[in-house]
């Protein structure tokens, strides 16, 4: 499966699979540390879920995390800020 994440703000970015939006991933908190979590867009049955995707909602420490988990995808940013994984 190829998941790519494309940004609308800080923060905030839609997760495509294969050119589908299927989740969104946003970033909690005010201050570091933050959360970054992984939500599926539809309740979908356990075993109608993209892999890796167990239930529908999954919290990580950090993007780069959330990153490995979904096998490094490709990240397009909105030229506002940096690049960078971390925010």
């Amino acid at each position: 499966m190829i998941y790519s994440l494309i940004q609308l703000a800080p923060g905030a970015y839609d997760l495509l699979l294969d050119d589908t939006i299927v989740a969104s991933v946003v970033r909690s908190g005010l201050r570091q540390p933050y959360i970054w979590t992984a939500e599926l867009l539809e309740e979908l049955p356990r075993s109608k879920r993209p892999a890796p995707f167990r239930e529908i909602e999954h919290s990580f420490p950090s993007l780069e995390e959330l990153c490995a988990w979904l096998g490094q995808p490709a990240v397009k940013t909105n030229n506002r800020g940096s690049a960078s994984q971390g925010e």
